[in-house]
């Protein structure tokens, strides 16, 4: 009888059975997936080598951390500004695609090490340091307008319809890729709301699947090629990923490697979620062990600078650990490490059989925007727990102004300005890290006398 009452859902350190393995991690890989191409599409960099490095990385994330921390390493959305900015810069016009691609690798592998003492730095003076630097308004806002400047990529991957239409389908190509990605949004709603036992666990794949019925469906009806299983054309079954190697350049280290600066909130964040959601199942499921996974920040750090290391060094771009996947583990329940490092695996393989990765790309844009729709808004909902949790005070002066700055920037800066930079006095600073950087130095100036007066 007891078994009934128990909560569905797996522990940082618990394994699944292989039957439910493998559908997790396909899960953890879906969420990835999106994102991490994308960042290569806009940068330049080479896709298959993307999602390689992407693999490999979090597996090296998973193993220096000591298999302690559930998170999945992928392409950062902050960094593409800067590598955009290397890989378009007149100094570089003459360069081949590979020889771009490897200048813009050293500012990448370099990041890695202002991550890795950032992360040894907090590691030394212990959680209180960041707690003061990071506060819950900071990195509660963060997550909230990280999920939120994304709204626009879910809204229009939603309403993406394939390329080369005729003009006279275009209008009906629309509506149909409208019909898609509502069902896609809405029955990954439902299933996450009213599955139970185990099916419960699989609401983002099972959703997944559900659009991708009705992109197949539709496109059976129409003739709308919303499904196409040829994206990528090369010889034969099996090829490696195109590896280059970093050549050293310092305009590449002075516009990439300070955004791993402002990527240290976002991975506070991230891993403040985890503790919360973590602990919250391990308490539900009655077991006395505190996963102390947000003391823990110093090391997530150090394996984050090392995810950047391994994946600049093979042709990847920078990045962090996804909010996409922490979100799939809070609805699933799922934060099985041997999940995560299946699905580091499993993505190399994809990376190296072109059969498959054709079939990850035959993925319509529409069911990702669907699913994405979903995700981010829950990347965002994630930050409101995170203030929750800590029962930040809404009527205290000096937390609203911290938590309205870091939203106006992070968010106008996002939506009003192109490619989200904010110009202002001849320079562009991108606006998440701007505002991640507003938002510390704005608490830090406001916490001056706070203890006397709490005195």
């Amino acid at each position: 009888m007891s078994s009934k009452k128990q909560p569905v859902g797996y522990l940082p350190d618990e394994r699944p059975p292989i039957v439910e393995l493998i559908p997790f991690a396909l899960q953890q890989i879906v969420v990835m997936f999106p994102a991490t191409v994308l960042v290569a599409l806009i940068t330049g960099f080479h896709v298959s080598t993307t999602i390689f490095a992407s693999g490999l990385a979090t597996l090296c994330f998973i193993l220096i951390t000591g298999k302690k921390i559930p998170l999945y390493y992928g392409s950062s959305f902050s960094y593409i500004a800067a590598i955009a900015s290397i890989m378009g810069a007149e100094a570089f016009s003459s360069y081949s695609l590979n020889d771009k691609i490897s200048v813009a690798q050293f500012g990448i592998v370099m990041s890695g090490f202002i991550s890795i003492i950032a992360g040894l730095l907090i590691q030394r003076t212990g959680r209180k340091t960041i707690d003061k630097i990071l506060p819950p308004t900071v990195t509660g806002s963060i997550a909230i307008i990280i999920g939120l400047s994304l709204a626009a990529n879910a809204m229009t991957n939603a309403a993406s319809i394939p390329k080369d239409l005729a003009a006279d389908v275009v209008t009906n190509a629309g509506n149909m890729a409208w019909v898609i990605s509502l069902i896609t949004l809405f029955s990954t709603i439902l299933y996450s709301v009213y599955l139970k036992g185990r099916l419960s666990q699989l609401p983002i794949l099972f959703g997944l699947l559900t659009g991708y019925v009705v992109a197949v469906i539709i496109g059976l009806v129409t003739g709308i090629p919303f499904i196409n299983f040829n994206t990528i054309e090369a010889q034969g079954i099996f090829n490696l990923p195109e590896f280059t190697f970093p050549k050293p350049s310092l305009a590449a280290v002075a516009a990439i490697m300070p955004i791993a600066i402002a990527t240290i909130p976002e991975s506070t964040a991230h891993v403040y979620q985890l503790d919360i959601y973590v602990n919250d199942l391990a308490k539900k499921k009655g077991s006395s062990k505190r996963y102390n996974i947000a003391d823990k920040l110093g090391l997530n750090l150090v394996g984050d600078g090392i995810g950047d290391i391994v994946s600049g060094a093979i042709g990847g771009p920078a990045g962090t650990n996804y909010g996409e996947n922490i979100s799939a583990m809070a609805l699933s329940k799922v934060f099985s490490v041997p999940v995560l490092l299946t699905a580091a695996v499993i993505t190399m393989v994809i990376s190296c059989f072109t059969p498959l990765i054709n079939i990850v790309y035959s993925i319509p844009s529409s069911v990702i925007g669907g699913l994405s729709i979903y995700l981010f808004g829950v990347i965002a909902a994630q930050g409101i727990t995170i203030m929750m949790d800590s029962k930040v005070d809404m009527f205290k002066s000096k937390n609203l102004a911290v938590i309205a700055i870091i939203l106006v920037i992070g968010l106008g800066g996002s939506f009003g300005f192109e490619n989200s930079m904010i110009p202002m006095f001849g320079m562009e600073f991108p606006a998440i890290a701007s505002a991640a950087v507003v938002g510390i130095v704005l608490n830090l100036l406001l916490s001056i006398g706070e203890k006397s007066e709490e005195a």
